[in-house]
């Protein structure tokens, strides 16, 4: 009986200790972080400093760069788009063709290399409800074209989503909801397939503040871009979600000392999808 109330103590005592604990985030000096893309919408490249995880500030592009693009021996000058707020060029990237980043910068030379594929043209888009375990899981389908079936090919995608909620009334209209990268392996061949969780039926029923977020509601419309990208640029956008939990950098593919990505992709857009519950299967 004695060893019975002792546990008892001991389990109400840990129940009621609480403790605050500080996390050392190991601060080091800033570093620049360089996003740079070519596509077959146009050329821009953001410079940027890295930050403390405790500073929520939203970084500005740096300017005062030398930052240019070229292609086959021709030179293309990115110059500084106050708009923007990025070095931009209107340069249409071409697939198949190899483009080469070159950035000077406080004494310090970056460089990269990225060759543009092929696009991959969506064939449909929809919503679905999907069975899974004890949940009902709102699915984006998305079904594309494979452009080079016989080779391993690599994809991003992104979407944009606009609120029509008065839970957003003070955000912007069009904000990123989802986006990931997969290649092509398991796929039918020529075609591509992705389906692209949104919210379960139940989180959308509770409507609890901390979901909503993720939540689609009646009237949001959806935007859907997918882009062929290059196998480095797969792994940075691997290595980037991997890290994200445990605070790890990607795996940038600039050489120079930076961190941060250049990429020369094919971009396609799906038709914006409204969600209506009455429609979705």
């Amino acid at each position: 009986m004695r060893k019975y109330l002792y546990c008892l103590l001991l389990a109400t005592s840990i129940l009621s200790c609480k403790k605050e604990i500080d996390f050392d985030y190991n601060e080091i000096d800033p570093i620049i972080v360089v996003e740079g893309r070519v596509t077959n919408e146009g050329c821009e490249v953001k410079m940027t400093k890295s930050r403390s995880m405790l500073d929520s500030v939203r970084s500005r592009c740096l300017t005062g760069a030398n930052v240019v693009v070229s292609c086959d021996g021709v030179v293309f000058p990115l110059s500084y788009n106050s708009a923007r707020d990025c070095y931009s060029s209107t340069l249409l990237g071409i697939p198949g063709k190899t483009y080469q980043l070159s950035i000077d910068y406080e004494g310090e030379h970056y460089e990269a290399t990225s060759t543009m594929p092929a696009p991959a043209p969506i064939l449909s888009t929809e919503f679905l409800w999907q069975d899974i375990v004890n949940e009902r899981l709102l699915a984006y389908e998305m079904w594309a074209v494979d452009p080079a079936p016989d080779e391993r090919n690599y994809y991003w995608y992104r979407m944009d989503r606009t609120y029509h909620h008065p839970h957003f009334a003070q955000r912007k209209p069009k904000e990123p909801y989802r986006w990931s990268v997969f290649d092509d392996r398991g796929n039918p061949p020529g075609k591509l397939y992705r389906d692209v969780m949104c919210m379960s039926e139940r989180a959308a029923e509770e409507d609890e503040e901390e979901n909503w977020k993720g939540i689609l509601y009646e009237g949001d419309s959806v935007m859907f871009q997918l882009m062929t990208i290059d196998r480095t640029t797969f792994e940075f956008f691997s290595s980037l979600r991997a890290g994200q939990s445990g605070g790890a950098n990607p795996k940038s593919n600039i050489t120079g000392g930076c961190q941060g990505y250049f990429t020369a992709g094919s971009i396609t857009h799906a038709d914006t999808l409204v969600f209506r519950y009455a429609d979705v299967k």
